[in-house]
């Protein structure tokens, strides 16, 4: 199984003509993902690789079903090509963009709050749900299906991740998650650990985390308090950084500096999370757990 996405997610596209959209968007659909149409305000009734092209999403959902979207806007339009997609009722909408002014991620935040829709990133790679599905920009290739579900902080450290996970007898990813970067982000740890328990084909999660935020200490206590039956193996980036040194993170603008790597680390072992001082130890924790897949 999956979480959040899977075969059946009808998938549109929030700027399916621009530049990135249209590479990504055509590895998305050679991966078999289910996109249905796109959306540019201006284009409706226009073809673009294949697929429809409508004004609105409220429009797209009508006409193709979509219940969920990757949107490849400019930070500037987040806030609104997020509000038409919560007011069209769409399941998710996953944002790749980067740096969306803070302000409107309060506001988005507030539209979420009293919404069916689910927010992934800003700032983000995506979801993917190997072999059925991709939202974002994931390097498809290094994916296997399998029973490991991931959520990371971090972009680039996530494929080193999926990485370990296919070096573990292969036991490959059940979902992928990048929560995005951005100082305030949708779905969190707590979210998707909470996803992954309850999915039946999920046995093993694996958590990266990094400076910034407090991300990490709130996923910790929440998961000592629910009493979590699977495994949780959590890496921290930033061990080597010196205490008060700031990493450039968005989420590194709260804590300045303050909470170290170590500090997030103890947090997790405090939480019964098993803590790996080295992304490459992943996969042997994995082996050590379950040593035949």
């Amino acid at each position: 199984m999956s979480i959040l996405v899977n075969k059946d997610t009808k998938v549109v596209c929030q700027g399916i003509t621009g530049t990135q959209a249209t590479f990504h968007i055509k590895r998305s659909l050679d991966y078999g993902t289910h996109v249905v149409s796109g959306v540019t305000p201006g284009k409706g009734g226009e073809m673009h690789l294949g697929l429809p092209v409508f004004n609105t999403v409220k429009e797209a959902k009508l006409e193709t079903g979509a219940n969920a979207s990757v949107m490849f806007v400019p930070a500037p339009a987040v806030k609104a090509a997020v509000k038409e997609a919560i007011e069209a009722e769409l399941d998710l909408v996953v944002c790749i963009a980067a740096g969306v002014p803070l302000r409107d991620m309060l506001e988005i935040k507030a539209m979420l709050k009293d919404s069916k829709t689910k927010l992934v990133g800003p700032n983000t790679p995506g979801i993917i749900t190997p072999s059925e599905a991709r939202l974002g920009i994931f390097p498809e290739n290094i994916h296997h299906k399998g029973s490991v579900g991931i959520v990371s902080r971090s972009s680039t450290l996530t494929y080193e991740a999926v990485i370990e996970t296919n070096r573990a007898n292969n036991m490959g990813q059940s979902t992928v998650i990048g929560l995005g970067d951005d100082m305030m982000i949708g779905v969190d740890f707590i979210d998707t650990i909470d996803l992954f328990q309850k999915d039946e084909e999920t046995k093993a999660i694996v958590l990266l985390g990094r400076l910034g935020g407090t991300f990490e200490e709130d996923a910790a206590e929440y998961c000592q308090k629910q009493n979590y039956k699977k495994p949780i193996i959590a890496y921290v980036a930033g061990d080597a950084m010196p205490f008060g040194h700031k990493m450039g993170y968005a989420g590194d603008v709260i804590t300045q500096g303050r909470i170290t790597a170590q500090d997030k680390k103890d947090a997790f072992a405090r939480a019964g999370i098993t803590v790996v001082n080295s992304i490459n130890d992943i996969h042997q924790e994995l082996l050590r757990l379950f040593p035949e897949k």
